[in-house]
């Protein structure tokens, strides 16, 4: 699998990433280092979770993965925050900083390879909120950062921000909802990305799994759309 720089970092990462958000609820641990392994195997690195993806236990399984499947030092390993467990949006620095090193400790890991804002919280000042991703480069629990889910003149002030200061830690990443079905981001959103220097990371390429086909005749069993906590996503 081809690697490519993220954005104008020095970040390397496979041009496909392996998203955990069903593990630990409809994907089991067996499922999981199954879809790990195969991607592994097919020369990926980037692994992207988040400390919300059911409750903090696809961490869990993912960092069991890291100590006894596969190499942890061939891997990406991204991490996200800004989310609490009751759905509301905290970009705090106390409650981002308590997330990412609790996220850690699900995962066995002293530090990850990039670590996400997953939402914009508009309750919090955007400089605090940025003031934690500069705190948690510097204490070497993260090497990169990033955002997701921002839109165009978020990614464009939060990467204004990082750049306006020397020692503060640069935006390298967007990680947003692009497919054939979901386009809306190239209005505004891909210009600020490319723009402010970042990688776009896009999630759920497949449309949420419609374009895989797959549904067709109808919403086959074991699929997000027959699962109740998935069917909205769908």
């Amino acid at each position: 699998m081809k690697e490519r720089h993220l954005g104008r970092s020095g970040l390397l990462v496979s041009r496909l990433g392996l998203g955990t958000m069903t593990w630990g609820q409809d994907t089991d641990p067996d499922e999981a280092a199954a879809q790990l392994v195969a991607f592994v195997d097919a020369g990926g690195t980037l692994v992207d979770t988040a400390d919300v993806y059911s409750g903090g236990v696809a961490e869990r399984i993912l960092g069991h993965l890291l100590r006894d499947t596969v190499d942890r030092d061939g891997l990406v390993v991204a991490t996200k925050a800004a989310i609490r467990p009751n759905g509301r949006y905290d970009g705090s620095r106390r409650h981002l900083l308590r997330a990412l090193d609790a996220s850690l400790d699900r995962m066995d890991l002293d530090h990850v390879d990039l670590w996400q804002l997953h939402v914009y919280d508009p309750a919090t000042p955007l400089e605090e909120t940025l003031s934690a991703l500069d705190e948690a480069v510097a204490s070497g629990r993260t090497r990169y950062v990033g955002v997701s889910n921002y839109a165009g003149w978020q990614v464009a002030k939060a990467a204004a921000w990082q750049r306006a200061w020397p020692g503060r830690a640069p935006v390298v990443s967007a990680q947003l909802e692009y497919s054939l079905l979901r386009r809306d981001i190239e209005r505004e959103v891909v210009p600020a990305v490319l723009d402010a220097g970042a990688g776009l990371l896009p999630w759920s390429p497949l449309g949420r799994g419609v374009l895989t086909g797959k549904y067709r005749t109808g919403i086959p069993a074991g699929s997000r759309a027959a699962a109740p906590h998935f069917a909205e996503f769908v």
